[in-house]
């Protein structure tokens, strides 16, 4: 059986800091949360470089405050997964490059620049994730498109793309619209990510809508991903709210025993599963999570 790696899918989140039952210290210095966050859990899940390129420097300086083992996913820099990308979130010398009629946009997505400009925002992206991958702390770089990215041959060439331009790296797979997992389109899905070694990224959310995937617990490559992302169904498709209310859920025990067979699954047919709570409204992921673990050992030891 592979490794079973628990944690949350941020430890910088701002309520998770202000409601103050998971840090000991409302005063801690990012330095130091990051590695009370690395004593307690062995993988986390980087959501900052979803909003802007990360800095080589900064990974180094993960790299330096987490011990050997621990592992750092990577969410994927916005404008890789076709999502509306604001101008301001790309570098400064990158913006000055692009042409007039394209500076004097607010948003910008992929298909709008220029394949030179793309490539060298790619380069970057690769380089930001150089200290972690030399490190062997670098897990995987989770690609999760947006809820209009449907099935069709443009997207599955697109998703190829990206895995092209992260040859040295391995990159996961999260959809958000259930016509990937539909009757007429599941089993090419997942034959084309097990044929290309992609990672799918296993989900527990609300279902019944446009944007739900099912919770299947399938391995696609020799590395897996569960995301929890709370059953929260009144906020899971509402307009105008963020993160931290769309996810906001506990989950009980009876919910959380659901996955238990499914992660001992998945488990026995990866070498390795990375279990990442989403809920991350105040310690509700710590919590789940640190649920999820005790509940696994408890398991293994019947």
């Amino acid at each position: 059986m592979g490794d079973i790696l628990i944690g949350t899918c941020s430890w910088t989140d701002p309520t998770l800091i202000e409601c103050g039952r998971f840090y000991p210290g409302p005063s801690l210095s990012a330095e130091a949360r990051l590695r009370y966050y690395a004593s307690k859990f062995p993988v986390v899940e980087v959501d900052s470089s979803y909003y802007a390129l990360p800095g080589e420097g900064t990974s180094g300086l993960w790299v330096t405050r987490t011990g050997a083992n621990f592992i750092f996913d990577i969410k994927a820099f916005r404008l890789f997964t076709q999502h509306p990308t604001p101008l301001s979130s790309l570098p400064r010398d990158i913006r000055a490059s692009l042409p007039s009629r394209i500076r004097v946009k607010n948003s910008l997505y992929y298909n709008d620049l220029p394949d030179d400009v793309l490539q060298e925002i790619w380069h970057r992206f690769r380089q930001a994730l150089l200290p972690l991958d030399s490190a062997g702390k670098l897990g995987v770089v989770l690609f999760q498109f947006p809820p209009w990215f449907c099935t069709g041959e443009g997207q599955y060439a697109h998703i190829l793309s990206c895995q092209q331009n992260l040859p040295q790296y391995t990159i996961a797979v999260e959809f958000r619209h259930n016509s990937w997992f539909d009757q007429v389109n599941m089993e090419h899905t997942l034959s084309f990510l097990r044929r290309h070694n992609l990672p799918l990224v296993c989900v527990d959310e609300p279902q019944g809508f446009s944007s739900s995937v099912p919770p299947l617990a399938e391995a696609t490559a020799d590395i897996a991903l569960i995301r929890f992302h709370g059953r929260n169904r009144e906020a899971w498709d509402k307009k105008g709210i963020g993160a931290a209310q769309r996810f906001d859920y506990l989950y009980s025990q009876e919910e959380l025993a659901e996955w238990v067979d499914r992660i001992r699954y998945l488990a026995s047919k990866t070498d390795q599963l990375h279990v990442l709570f989403n809920n991350c409204q105040q310690d509700k992921a710590v919590l789940n999570a640190s649920q999820m673990r005790l509940m696994l050992e408890s398991y293994r030891n019947e």
